[in-house]
């Protein structure tokens, strides 16, 4: 049975106010009751369990990862001495799972990630699993474009190369950076490009390969890490190795730059909510466009979301903004700059105020 890897150290910054240091978007209920931690364990339950689950995050969620998922053991959380970006959370991973099978195949899920249509999340899932299973192949799953998104990376795919139980793979071509509006409008009509939902599949002992010839100074790094497990010096070991890792993506890295990487074309309602505007799908809307998710009243007001959970709202004359209130915090943005709100969460922290972030 594969083991399910769930990155969950994001800090969530497009989401201020909601999100925050201490609890950032992968730990909010912004779509239903549950959370978007809660929704990804949930989905791949059935085709991992529970056991075989782990999640990758800063010893500061530890309790509120389990707060959230009290079935998930307290040993499947595997922690980050520091945030070194996702090849060196990716590559710890790898380290601790291959202590326990190297040639199993590892699952790696963002946390916070929308699936509208789980069980054929479910059948896609297998079929890369199996695909990968194989030891020669590194599986990604690619989302089929609906719109010239400027906010996500592209894959080219190119020759189909396999297909299990009907769906089909294809070589991963190129993986590009986040296009401008031209260019995206030129992937989406091409038919050849898909977004790059940062879900991956591969054979642990293939990843460890690969870290070793693109990424050499990840694995002497994890070597040091792993040579001191089970010692008194392990936590005082890894702390001084993690630090020194080298800080890039697992796309970077190593999606880049493998020659055997395929992608699976996907269409199973995928949204990484990477904003206010983009949460907006998921909420219900008034004739004029407006999202209200609290009390109040909205006069003459145009395309406006409002999000306040204590506070009384009264909008008059308002068009294309995003007003969020949040206890001791209220955002006022633009719409056509919702993802900037970093660029607030940077100025808060660089003028001291800290204690709202």
């Amino acid at each position: 049975m594969p083991f399910a890897v769930i990155m969950a150290g994001g800090r969530g910054e497009r989401f201020w106010p909601r999100s925050r240091m201490a609890r950032p978007k992968q730990f909010l209920n912004l779509i239903g009751e549950k959370t978007m931690l809660q929704l990804t364990v949930e989905r791949v339950e059935d085709l991992v369990g529970i056991s075989d689950t782990y999640v990758v995050a800063g010893a500061e969620f530890k309790d509120t990862i389990l707060e959230q998922v009290p079935k998930l053991p307290e040993e499947n959380i595997i922690i980050e001495p520091f945030g070194r970006d996702t090849a060196a959370a990716i590559g710890l991973a790898a380290l601790v799972l291959g202590q326990k099978n190297p040639r199993e195949v590892m699952i790696v899920l963002p946390a916070d990630h929308y699936i509208g249509n789980v069980r054929h999340f479910q059948e896609v899932l297998r079929s890369a699993v199996a695909t990968a299973g194989r030891g020669d192949k590194i599986v990604t799953l690619g989302i089929t474009p609906h719109s010239p998104e400027t906010g996500y990376g592209y894959i080219h795919r190119g020759e189909l190369i396999d297909t299990f139980a009907g769906i089909p793979a294809y070589q991963a071509v190129r993986f590009l950076e986040k296009p401008d509006r031209a260019r995206a409008l030129e992937f989406l009509s091409s038919g050849d490009y898909l977004w790059n939902s940062g879900m991956f599949v591969w054979r642990i002992d293939m990843l460890r390969e690969k870290i070793e010839k693109h990424i050499p100074s990840l694995a002497k790094g994890l070597k040091e890490i792993k040579d001191s497990l089970g010692n008194d010096h392990y936590e005082k070991t890894a702390k001084k190795v993690y630090s020194e890792l080298p800080k890039v993506s697992i796309d970077y890295g190593i999606m880049e730059r493998a020659d055997n990487v395929l992608v699976i074309p996907c269409d199973f309602g995928w949204d990484d909510i990477g904003s206010w505007t983009a949460l907006e799908r998921y909420i219900e809307k008034d004739e004029l466009g407006n999202v209200l998710h609290g009390e109040g009243v909205l006069v003459d007001t145009v395309n406006t979301c409002v999000i306040s959970k204590d506070k009384t709202v009264a909008l008059l004359g308002i068009e294309n903004l995003i007003i969020v209130n949040d206890h001791d915090s209220l955002l006022i943005c633009h719409k056509s700059r919702a993802q900037e709100i970093k660029k607030v969460v940077q100025a808060l922290n660089d003028q001291g105020f800290d204690k709202v972030l």
